[in-house]
């Protein structure tokens, strides 16, 4: 009934269960299911669906979108474009209408916080030169992103953003994702495509998370009751991302004279953790630079000082990204029990000492940027995800990019990462049963089945957690997950007890 009843010896389980049906996996490999914490399904699935700017080449990229164009009505949406892959260049106005001429393009980058849209999209959008970010022929950002972003969204059919929604959790299923956190808002979704995922009764269970402030706890008791969200948290934006030049930074970026992009002041963060902390509903925000994620710390601090650390830590607010951290800030955020959710996948894009990180901020600061041993040594609790699109979906991929860090010191053993795609995940959704995200009696029956190679114990040198790789320790191994070796194969996905993938 979606409960497991026993894990041990095949004749003690016979014994007790006689009945049971018997499923011989010959050898595979069975783990609890993974939770990717924070996700769009709909960008997802459209670009699942091909609507991909990724190629190595800006040339080879455009020729793609030329191609998808021709295929696709309305409005063309279009993802991954990076000019760290493309020797620094971007996409224009005119490359877009060469590509697709006269169509409603929207080509967001990789990071989704930047974009360049079409001729014929950016008419759509009233007094669109006057909003902060717009450039007449250069991708846009802050404000006029945002409208863009919008204007393209809402040219979608609800038939356009249900095939995606689906498409995406059909992929999650078969890579062993049985839940998601969908992280959407005014800005990034909308409301429509908010309202239609709640209808849309996948098996893959979904949070639905709605970022937008609010300044009291009624206000939050309100927004929670008309959108159906599961918390006021997610990418509620605090500041944009480094790529895009617009993590709020407290001193400029070394390559621009910026420091970034500030979405909403000291103030309007406070009220919206006060407000939360008071009707006891789990507030969060997307912070990514040291001057971004300062204005979190300082709200959450006087949330503590007005109901206290129980009160505070109850309603589990997150942090998403957190990527530029302090110890200090580390320490107050596991007193007040606030969780980070982060992805690995950034650092192994855009870390090391020729990447982007060090290009945007300097070696010595990107050197401090996603420092995960940091904040599991300050006990805060960490869940891990893809933020699919911008990385791909995937939980080994998510594992090996938390134990490979390019900075030394900075990451996790392959057990503590594992713990964050899994209960560390379930928890930063709410649900703190103890058993959720493993296999023990009474958890629920989500797992998924793996073709594997070796099966290893390993703690990489500077990992924060250790442990014996003594047999009699009892310590249960893991895929082998270095450079090199291959991932795990889904073989099949199942929720509560229910298959809801098989592989072929």
């Amino acid at each position: 009934h979606g409960v497991v009843t026993w894990v041990g010896e095949d004749a003690a389980g016979r014994a007790l269960h006689p009945g049971a049906r018997v499923t011989d996996l010959r050898g595979a490999f069975v783990a609890p299911g993974f939770v990717d914490a924070h996700v769009h399904l709909s960008a997802t699935g459209l670009h699942l669906q091909g609507s991909t700017l990724g190629a190595p080449s800006k040339a080879a990229s455009l020729e793609a979108l030329r191609t998808h164009a021709a295929a696709t009505d309305g409005v063309v949406v279009a993802r991954g474009w990076d000019p760290e892959r493309w020797g620094g260049a971007v996409p224009t106005v005119a490359d877009l209408e060469n590509a697709a001429p006269g169509r409603h393009v929207y080509a967001a980058r990789i990071d989704e916080h930047s974009a360049q849209a079409s001729s014929a999209l950016r008419a759509t959008v009233p007094r669109l030169a006057t909003l902060d970010g717009y450039h007449p022929e250069l991708p846009l950002t802050g404000a006029a992103h945002d409208a863009v972003r919008v204007a393209a969204q809402d040219a979608l059919s609800d038939a356009q953003i249900t095939e995606a929604q689906r498409a995406a959790l059909d992929a999650a299923a078969a890579d062993g994702i049985v839940a998601v956190h969908e992280c959407s808002g005014p800005e990034i979704a909308g409301a429509r495509d908010f309202a239609l995922l709640a209808e849309l009764g996948h098996p893959v269970h979904i949070r639905r998370y709605w970022g937008e402030a609010v300044r009291s706890a009624a206000d939050a008791a309100d927004l929670l009751d008309r959108t159906g969200a599961d918390g006021l948290a997610g990418d509620l934006f605090v500041d944009g991302s480094f790529g895009s030049h617009t993590a709020l930074l407290h001193a400029p970026y070394a390559d621009a004279d910026t420091c970034g992009t500030a979405h909403l002041d000291q103030d309007a963060v406070t009220a919206h953790v006060l407000a939360c902390t008071e009707a006891r509903i789990q507030a969060g925000f997307h912070a990514i630079g040291d001057a971004a994620v300062a204005r979190v710390v300082t709200a959450l601090a006087a949330a503590v000082e007005r109901f206290g650390v129980p009160r505070v830590a109850a309603c589990g607010h997150r942090i998403e990204h957190a990527e530029m951290v302090t110890p200090e800030q580390a320490e107050s955020l596991g007193a007040w029990g606030v969780q980070a959710s982060m992805q690995p996948g950034f650092d192994e894009l855009w870390g090391g000492e020729h990447g982007m990180y060090a290009t945007r901020l300097g070696a010595q600061r990107a050197a401090t940027l996603n420092d995960f041993a940091l904040l599991a040594r300050n006990a805060v609790p960490l869940a891990f995800s893809s933020d699919s699109p911008v990385t791909p979906l995937g939980g080994w991929a998510v594992v090996r990019a938390a134990t490979t860090h390019h900075t030394r010191g900075s990451a996790v053993s392959p057990r503590a990462a594992f713990a964050a795609v899994t209960r560390g995940a379930w928890r930063a959704g709410g649900v703190r049963d103890g058993v959720a995200g493993t296999l023990v009696p009474g958890a629920p029956a989500s797992f998924a089945v793996w073709e594997v190679g070796d099966l290893v114990v390993r703690a990489p040198s500077d990992a924060v957690q250790r442990w014996s790789t003594d047999p009699r320790a009892g310590v249960a191994p893991l895929p082998d997950l270095s450079d090199g070796a291959p991932l795990p194969r889904c073989l099949r996905t199942v929720v509560a007890g229910t298959t809801v993938y098989e592989a072929g």
